[in-house]
């Protein structure tokens, strides 16, 4: 059942493919219980559809389509140091986010938001029996990010902007996984521990420019992954992904003293992922799977104006000695929002009917 190790590129596309946060790959350690020596060079594209109204307090006025497309390399390696030993790493962009809002929006023209991480992880795995395993690593991490507020909403302070210079943090990867082989399962939790930067912030009001340190952590997430056989060249595959995002929280100085509004405001997340494969010949799998992340709070910030998704993906996989090709397509649909300003105690535009389609591609080589 080679085609199981499409379920990675799965986890990938139908994170990203709700575009609502900035939980971009939902880093995915699949790789690493892949047999012998191998190598895999990914991509994936998503091409959201976020659009909404102002609210009528600015006349109703359309948002148009405020999500950009997104690209995603990844690439990783892992080899067999003994029976027992593994070693592997990873390089993703773990977390990001492209909005502009064009100039049909009156409240919000020419508001802008951008963030984007790289990281590197190294991984470990040592198999104690052919059942019980550990896995775990460091995960270094690049990052930054900037934004711009305008439009009538804003009035004097229209105009502020902010960039946070890429600056560098060091986390850890740690979990345990238990395996039947005999009847092709597996369940593995992971744990991702949460990042913190200091970013070098300028900030630009009108004539007055601000250099200082902005703090922030990209969250700490929980992940738990199956798969299973459940007749002959047919599996299941699923799980579950936890993510604090309620602790991330950009505060830069000259933005706090002007309102109490957070720039993002998001509510901690579970992502879940049920699916089904097919070994349709010694060359071919197919997979289909549904993804599911519930409304947390309709009330969103302008920049994050997404509540939940759901959505369904099917994948294909081709199989030739000892090279496979892994493809993908996601369509998810975005949970509608309603922006809120708590400054002024009232909504300001409304996002509903948005959606979002993912594909991604992989290169497999087993040496």
């Amino acid at each position: 059942m080679r085609g199981a190790a499409i379920c990675g590129l799965i986890s990938v596309l139908a994170v990203k493919a709700a575009a609502g946060g900035l939980d971009t790959t939902g880093q995915p350690i699949t790789f690493m219980f892949s047999e012998g020596t191998v190598a895999e060079l990914g991509y994936a594209r998503v091409m959201p559809t976020t659009s909404g109204n102002d609210s009528p307090h600015f006349g109703g006025s359309p948002t148009g389509n405020i999500a950009s497309e997104i690209s995603l390399p990844s690439g990783s390696f892992k080899v067999d140091a003994t029976d027992k030993l593994s070693f592997g790493f990873i390089l993703e962009k773990p977390f990001g986010a492209d909005v502009t809002y064009g100039p049909s929006s009156v409240a919000f023209a020419g508001t802008t938001a951008s963030a984007d991480t790289s990281s590197m992880t190294t991984m470990l795995r040592y198999r104690f029996t052919d059942r019980f395993s550990v896995h775990g690593g460091l995960r270094w991490q690049q990052a930054e990010a900037g934004f711009g507020l305008n439009g009538a909403l804003y009035g004097p302070f229209s105009g502020y902007s902010a960039s946070m210079a890429r600056d560098s943090g060091l986390g850890y990867v740690i979990g345990a996984a238990y395996e039947i082989p005999e009847y092709f399962l597996r369940i593995s939790l992971t744990y991702n521990s949460e990042i913190e930067h200091s970013f070098v912030t300028t900030e630009m009001s009108g004539p007055v420019t601000l250099v200082s340190t902005v703090d922030a952590t990209t969250p700490q997430s929980l992940n738990l992954e199956f798969v299973s056989g459940i007749a002959p060249e047919t599996f299941v595959f699923g799980g579950a992904r936890w993510v604090e995002w309620s602790k991330l929280q950009f505060a830069p100085p000259i933005l706090s003293a002007a309102t109490s509004d957070p720039l993002v405001d998001f509510n901690d997340t579970v992502t879940y992922r049920l699916g089904i494969g097919r070994q349709l010949s010694d060359r071919w799998t197919a997979t289909a799977a549904l993804i599911y992340e519930p409304s947390t709070s309709p009330r969103t910030t302008v920049l994050t104006p997404v509540d939940g998704f759901y959505g369904a993906a099917l994948g294909l996989v081709y199989s030739k000695d000892d090279f496979q090709i892994q493809t993908n397509i996601v369509a998810t649909r975005l949970g509608d929002a309603t922006p809120f300003v708590s400054d002024l105690g009232t909504t300001v535009s409304s996002f509903s009917g948005n959606s979002s389609v993912g594909f991604g591609m992989k290169f497999v080589k087993r040496f």
